[in-house]
């Protein structure tokens, strides 16, 4: 079984876990792309000067609009605006469980995988640069670290993977982890 149908098989073995209604919809992709004989996620540095998530390291996506008939649509439809990807050129591999942001967003991760060498536009007023980070990469364990963060008088556990001069963290390193640890299991245990 090659990779893509390993990660196809993964996700669709996975309970998925969704969380009630409440908070603004929005949805995410997680595109994965082959690359010198691997795949690699794509994720892109937010510019300083957006509102939400300035300089943080995030996947394309954002919060569902209207027209959206569901929150694939949404993360499509980011993905296209953010990074030029055509929704028609992604293979959706699966959907991981609903993660709640801090910034009151319902946010539904989908994985998916568009050709290599893609021909990427980015929206430079959204996205400061594009990371093409290898899946080996992220499974190396001393990339990865936990810290115990105060918020609203809980400690809730923070997830890092670096990346050269980059932390990716947050809740683009708790949907990195999840989908590391359903596809590659152990692999990815401290």
């Amino acid at each position: 079984m090659d990779l893509k149908d390993h990660i196809k098989t993964a996700l669709a073995a996975h309970v998925r876990v969704p969380m009630a209604p409440g908070p603004v919809p929005a949805a995410v992709l997680l595109p994965l792309f082959p690359k010198s004989g691997e795949y690699h996620v794509l994720l892109t540095k937010r510019t300083e000067h957006l509102n939400h998530h300035r300089g943080e390291i995030a996947f394309p996506g954002g919060s569902a609009d209207p027209d959206d008939t569901d929150l694939l649509q949404t993360a499509l439809r980011e993905t296209w605006e953010e990074v030029g990807i055509a929704p028609e050129d992604v293979d959706i591999l699966g959907v991981l469980d609903d993660f709640y942001s801090i910034h009151n967003y319902l946010v539904t991760p989908y994985v998916g995988l568009f050709p290599a060498d893609y021909p990427l536009k980015v929206n430079s007023w959204e996205i400061e640069r594009i990371l093409e980070v290898p899946l080996s990469h992220l499974l190396r364990p001393e990339v990865f670290r936990t810290e115990d963060w105060n918020w609203k008088g809980r400690q809730h556990p923070v997830h890092f993977y670096t990346f050269g001069d980059d932390e990716i963290w947050g809740l683009t390193a708790a949907i990195l982890k999840q989908f590391l640890d359903l596809v590659f299991g152990r692999l990815t245990q401290p």
